[in-house]
């Protein structure tokens, strides 16, 4: 059957109020859609109200106000308020029938029963969504919050990225709009979640967000992407020295005492410097390598020179987070490399594996974030590359 796109809209206040994790854990999880995309951005007054104006033109005759209502909060709550932009994650999704299996994720805007028993927490807007009525005027809704916007039909979806197709190329990854009283103090961090949340359809992804959250931090800036093996092996170009220096020693002693148990004879200490030379050097390069293919599919030294810069074939996320400290905060929340030595509470010793496959990185110092963030090429978004291909071909 044929794949088509569809996306979901996380509102500025459901982005703001950290409730992003919870979102993406029951998108990945309940649906065999595949994440293709994702991105912060900050919706003009102009698309705003394009954006609106699409949503009136998709009115359901059994709910005849709630695309009145959806355009109304458009305009005034995802659009920019007082010249501010807001925050909003647009996550992109591609496989069959996707606005049917995202909607009924999602969940209806209105429901026969507003009463409090007749809320399951089955949808992401029986959770996160609010609509109250007035109490003496059932007519007249006094607070709206949908948390997430999401077509029901291909037709609505496919109108929306002929919307955003000239809008967004030239959009910045990173969206500034706030102000702090201690300006010195802030700063941005980079976190990876590792291909090893992504092998089949899970809530963990999700579940890493919702213990990053835990930080106060603000998300400014999302990227889905498949690392290419350059630049894996630029990215963990310092381990390589590290694991020279770290491994090479300890694993041609380990080697001079298998060696001697053996063949019961001693090796002399010039025997152990030409194993650290030559055995522990490939032991560290072979780790290295491990690395790399770990984390972009395939090994350096497996893969054609001309297809190093290919994107990879596993998949991962990346999130700039924003605020003060963030550094130290994102850290402790994520606990050292070795999940097994890792304080419990944190995401590496309930998440991760071992000291490569631990679920997450994270940048250890500002340096390190902006030299991270280069490599990764992280101002530009395939989203915009994606969404005008597909529009190509309506």
């Amino acid at each position: 059957m044929k794949e088509s796109l569809s996306y979901v809209l996380l509102t500025p206040y459901t982005v703001a109020k950290s409730r992003t994790g919870g979102v993406l854990s029951r998108l990945l999880s309940q649906s065999n859609l595949s994440l293709v995309g994702a991105q912060i951005i900050a919706f003009d007054e102009g698309l705003a109200k394009a954006y609106a104006e699409s949503l009136l033109t998709q009115t359901r005759p059994e709910y005849p106000a709630a695309m009145h209502l959806l355009a109304s909060y458009v305009e005034k709550s995802v659009g920019p308020n007082g010249g501010r932009p807001h925050r909003t994650l647009m996550l992109i999704f591609r496989g069959v029938d996707p606005c049917k299996q995202l909607s009924d994720i999602c969940g209806a805007l209105y429901s026969e029963n507003r009463g409090l028993e007749s809320f399951t927490g089955e949808t992401i807007r029986d959770t996160y969504a609010d609509l109250i009525y007035d109490k003496q005027n059932r007519n007249r809704i006094t607070y709206f919050e949908p948390a997430i916007l999401t077509p029901r039909l291909q037709a609505h979806a496919d109108s929306f990225f002929k919307l955003l197709a000239p809008w967004l190329p030239g959009q910045p990854n990173i969206v500034e709009n706030m102000t702090y009283p201690h300006p010195n103090q802030v700063e941005r961090t980079l976190v990876i979640i590792k291909p090893d949340n992504w092998r089949y359809a899970s809530s963990r992804p999700g579940t890493i967000l919702d213990m990053f959250s835990r930080t106060g931090l603000r998300i400014v800036g999302v990227k889905v992407m498949r690392l290419s093996v350059a630049q894996a092996m630029e990215f963990y170009g310092p381990v390589r020295e590290s694991l020279k220096e770290k491994l090479s020693g300890v694993i041609a002693k380990k080697g001079k005492e298998l060696l001697e148990k053996k063949f019961s004879i001693t090796l002399s200490e010039e025997s152990l410097e030409s194993l650290e030379k030559g055995f522990g050097q490939e032991y560290a390069i072979d780790q290295f390598e491990q690395i790399v293919e770990f984390m972009s599919g395939s090994r350096p030294s497996a893969t054609p020179v001309e297809k190093l810069d290919e994107p990879g074939s596993v998949q991962c996320m990346i999130i700039v987070y924003e605020g003060e400290n963030a550094t130290s905060r994102i850290r402790d929340v994520l606990g050292p490399t070795d999940p097994h030595k890792a304080p419990e509470g944190t995401i590496r010793r309930e998440l991760g594996t071992d000291i490569m496959v631990n679920t997450a990185h994270a940048s250890d110092s500002p340096q390190s974030y902006q030299r991270e963030i280069k490599v990764l090429a992280f101002h530009t978004n395939g989203c915009s590359e994606i969404i005008n291909s597909y529009v190509k071909m309506l």
